[in-house]
C-alpha cells in the first residue's frame, strides 16, 4: 500500500491511532441493505429498494441515450512485447480494459480497469498459473506492485530505493513474476481509472464487504471471459491489499473459486494490532521490535547490539516484548518501582530512545514520536514506509513526525512514470486521470458498523481450513512502521490453526520497508522466494 501526500486522512487508517468501528464478517453472511446490495455473483434475490421519501427523492431518469453510453463497452487495448530475463527472452501480451461490474439485477454500477499479462510462449493459457494483484489504502491503485516489484516494467529508483533526478522512467524489470505466472492488476472502484456509473453508488464499493464482493466479480468476470476457469489461481495484495486478499479466500471460496496460493506483502489482517488507542496495549508491544531495528540501522545503538545479524538482533527484541514488556504493560498502574525502572532501561537499550523519554510517556510510545525522536539530535525524521529513509520535518515543535520522507521517495516517480508508461507504451488513451492514490475513497471507507476492529484473519483460517491445499506466503520488511513485522507474527500465531495446518504459511523477512521492493536485494529475494513458493503450491495441489 501506498497512501503518498494524503497524509492525515489515509495515515489514520494504518498505524494511526484510531480505534476502527469495524468488524469484519464474511460477506455471504452479511444481512443486505438498499446501500449494499449484493453483486451478481453473490446473491440469488435482489434487495428490494426503499420507497422514495422528501428525504430520498427518487433519481431522476436516465435518458436512453445515456444509458446506451453507459452500456456501451470499449473495446480492451491490446498490445505485445517482449523481455529478457535471466537471458531467456519472455514474449508476452499486454491488455488494458475496463470490466464493467454490474448488481444481481443486471444494473451496471462501475468499470473497474485492469492491465493484464499474459505470457505467449507458455503452452497452455489454461493451464498457466494466474495471478490477480492489488494494492492497498483503501484508495490505493495497483501501481507500486505493478510498477515496483511483479509487473515486466518498473521505476527507476536508486538501488536502495531514494528519490532518482526527475524526469522519471521505466525499465526492464528482470525480478518481474511474469516468468513464473500470468499476472492481473486490478484498480478498486475509485482508484486508478475505475469509476462507479453514478457517484451515489461509490459508497456500496467503498466498504469492506463491498470491496470483496466487487473485486471477487472482477476475479469471477476475468475467469469467464478470458477462459482461465482451469488456471491455478494465485492472489498478491501489499498492505489493505493483504486485508482484501484474505478476505478474499473465504468469499472465493463461497462463491466455488478455490485458490492455490496467496501472496501477502506487508501484511495486516487485523485492525487491533495497528491501533493506537487508550486501553489497547498490543500496538506499543508489536511495534516495538521495528523500533529496535530501525535504531539499530540507524547506529544509535551499544556497540554489543549493532554487532549482531539484523535477524539475530529482531528475534532478540521480540523475545524480551513478549517475556517482559507485554507482561509489564498488562500490569498497568500496578507497575512500580525497581521492575518498571529495569523496563524502561532495557527498552532504552533497544530502542535507542533516552530513558527519561521513556518513563515520561509511560514506557508506551507511537509510531509516530519514535520517528520524531529517534534522530531528533540530529534535526532529522524516519520515514514510516521505510524506516532507513531521513528527512526534514515542518518547522516548529510537536512531539510527533509530520512528515514521511520514505513517501516522498515514490510518489513522483510512480505517478510520473505510470502516466506516461500507459499511454506510450500500452496506448491507452483517456482524458480521466488515474487515481494513484484517492483520498476521497479513504476518507469515505465504511469499516462496517459494528463495534471492534476490522479482522480478516477468521476468513483467511475459514480458506485455509476449508481448501488444504492452499499456501500462503507473507513478505514483512524490518523498516516498516506501517505494519510491523512482529504484528502480523503475533497475528498469523493466533490463528488458531493445527500444527500440520501451521505449516502451509511460511513468513520471509527482508532488510526492506513497506514496500519491500524498493531495495534491489530485497526485490530480487522476494522473486527468488514467490518463485519457489508457487512451485511448492502447485506441488502441494498435485500430492
Amino acid at each position: 500500500m501506498r497512501l503518498g501526500n494524503w497524509g492525515f486522512l489515509i495515515s489514520l487508517w494504518l498505524a494511526g491511532g484510531l480505534a476502527f468501528s469495524a468488524t469484519v464478517c464474511r460477506a455471504q453472511s452479511q444481512k443486505r441493505t438498499h446501500e449494499h446490495r449484493p453483486f451478481r455473483a453473490a446473491a440469488t434475490h435482489p434487495a428490494p429498494k426503499p420507497p422514495a421519501t422528501k428525504q430520498q427523492p427518487a433519481p431522476p431518469p436516465v435518458s436512453k441515450e445515456e444509458k446506451e453510453k453507459q452500456e456501451k463497452e470499449e473495446k480492451p487495448v491490446i498490445t505485445h512485447h517482449h523481455i529478457t530475463v535471466e537471458g531467456r527472452t519472455l514474449n508476452y501480451t499486454a491488455t488494458a480494459a475496463l470490466m464493467p461490474i454490474r448488481d444481481e439485477a443486471g444494473t451496471l454500477e462501475a468499470h473497474m480497469f485492469y492491465i493484464a499479462y499474459t505470457r505467449d510462449d507458455a503452452g497452455s493459457a489454461s493451464a498457466r498459473p494466474l495471478t490477480f494483484c492489488f494494492n492497498g489504502g483503501p484508495g490505493s491503485s495497483s501501481v507500486w506492485l505493478q510498477l515496483g516489484a511483479i509487473g515486466p516494467r518498473r521505476v527507476t529508483l536508486t538501488p536502495d530505493g531514494h528519490f532518482p533526478p526527475p524526469p522519471f522512467h521505466l525499465q526492464d524489470n528482470q525480478d518481474t513474476w511474469l516468468d513464473s505466472t500470468d499476472l492481473v492488476f486490478i484498480d478498486p472502484v475509485g482508484t486508478g481509472y475505475s469509476r462507479a456509473v453514478k457517484p451515489e453508488y461509490n459508497a456500496r464499493f467503498w466498504s469492506v464487504e463491498g470491496d470483496l464482493e466487487s473485486v471477487g466479480e472482477f476475479i469471477r468476470l476475468y475467469l469467464t471471459r478470458y477462459e482461465r476457469w482451469g488456471s491455478p489461481l494465485f492472489l498478491a495484495g501489499e498492505s489493505y491489499g493483504t486485508t482484501r486478499a484474505a478476505g478474499l479466500s473465504g468469499y472465493l471460496m463461497s462463491q466455488g473459486i478455490a485458490l492455490n496460493g496467496i501472496v501477502l506483502v506487508s501484511t495486516v489482517l487485523n485492525f487491533q494490532t495497528l491501533s493506537f488507542a487508550p486501553g489497547n496495549e498490543l500496538p506499543y508491544e508489536l511495534f516495538l521490535p521495528t523500533y529496535a531495528t530501525s535504531a539499530w540501522y540507524h547506529k544509535k545503538l551499544a556497540p554489543e547490539l549493532e554487532k549482531e545479524p539484523l535477524a539475530q538482533f529482531a528475534g532478540e527484541v521480540a523475545h524480551w516484548v513478549a517475556t517482559d514488556y507485554a507482561p509489564a504493560l498488562a500490569k498497568g498502574d500496578q507497575l512500580s518501582g525497581s521492575a518498571r525502572d529495569a523496563v524502561a532501561g532495557q527498552m532504552s537499550r533497544y530502542t535507542g530512545l533516552p530513558k527519561a523519554y521513556l518513563e515520561r510517556a509511560n514506557l508506551r510510545v507511537t509510531g509516530s514520536e519514535f520517528r520524531k525522536e529517534l534522530l531528533l539530535d540530529q534535526d532529522r525524521v524516519i520515514g514510516r514506509y521505510d524506516a532507513r529513509l531521513t528527512g526534514i520535518d515542518q518547522p516548529g515543535l510537536s512531539a510527533r513526525a509530520r512528515v514521511d520522507p520514505s513517501d516522498t521517495a515514490v510518489n513522483a516517480p510512480f505517478t510520473e512514470a505510470f502516466n506516461n508508461y500507459v499511454r506510450t507504451e500500452l496506448n491507452y488513451q483517456t482524458d480521466i486521470p488515474y487515481h494513484i492514490l484517492s483520498g476521497d475513497v479513504n476518507q469515505h471507507w465504511k469499516w462496517q458498523n459494528r463495534p471492534g476492529y476490522a479482522n480478516v484473519a477468521p476468513s483467511l483460517r475459514t480458506a485455509l481450513v476449508e481448501n488444504p491445499y492452499l499456501r500462503v506466503m507473507v513478505a514483512e520488511g524490518y523498516f516498516d512502521l506501517a505494519t510491523p513485522f512482529y504484528e502480523v507474527e503475533y497475528t498469523l500465531d493466533h490463528l488458531q490453526l493445527e500444527p500440520a495446518y501451521q505449516q502451509h504459511v511460511i513468513q520471509r523477512h527482508y532488510p526492506s520497508g513497506h514496500m519491500i521492493y524498493i531495495n534491489a536485494p530485497s526485490r530480487d529475494q522476494l522473486r527468488r522466494d514467490v518463485r519457489a513458493f508457487m512451485q511448492q503450491s502447485l506441488s502441494a495441489a498435485k500430492q
